[in-house]
């Protein structure tokens, strides 16, 4: 069906999310403009401050107001450990345990070369270049466990297998309550090759 230019345009851009299709766009447009236009202007006024006002910090790459982040700003982080992550949501997701009291570098992504992402794209050359010119005893591969996830792992610890830094990779597995039956094979195997001596 044929909507106005205004709708058809709220629509489309709707849909520049992933995971929304033409429907959920449609259902979306519609619920803002029949109950929530307020809301709606809001979303936009934040939208567009965001989209204007937040880049990347110039040490780690996480998203930041400011040119460099809270955390890499805080003397108190420890300034010889750093935890090499896929994107800024696992930033959060780490700093919520508080059991990392470490530095960052966000990938922006992984390694899938057919995509045409290289070490490049995910910024190697920046990573390389915050570990040869600061005093890094341990990088922290906290990649996840997808082909792309593993591969970037992999890659990393063979770029820095020549230095005197500890490589590291966080562990995977059973999770913490969890039921050794409701846990698929992947896992469990990779549980098992993960096993450590207690």
């Amino acid at each position: 069906m044929k909507y106005t230019p205004l709708i058809d345009q709220l629509i489309e851009a709707l849909r520049c999310q992933s995971g929304i299709g033409p429907k959920s766009a449609q259902r979306i447009a519609f619920e803002l403009l029949e109950r929530n236009r307020q809301g709606a202007k809001q979303m936009a006024d934040a939208l567009h401050k965001a989209m204007d006002g937040v880049g990347h910090c110039e040490r780690c790459r996480n998203f930041s107001e400011t040119p460099v982040c809270t955390i890499c700003s805080n003397p108190k982080r420890d300034q010889t450990s750093l935890c090499v992550v896929e994107n800024p949501a696992n930033v959060v997701s780490i700093e919520q345990t508080s059991s990392f009291l470490g530095r960052y570098f966000v990938l922006m992504g992984n390694l899938s070369p057919l995509d045409g992402i290289g070490p490049e794209e995910i910024g190697l050359d920046k990573l390389k270049s915050i570990v040869d010119q600061n005093a890094i005893n341990e990088i922290i591969l906290a990649t996840g466990t997808t082909i792309e996830g593993e591969a970037t792992a992999h890659y990393i610890s063979q770029v820095f297998s020549g230095k005197a830094i500890k490589i590291t990779r966080i562990a995977h597995g059973v999770p913490l309550g969890g039921e050794l039956d409701l846990v698929d094979g992947g896992t469990l195997s990779h549980a098992l090759a993960s096993r450590q001596e207690i």
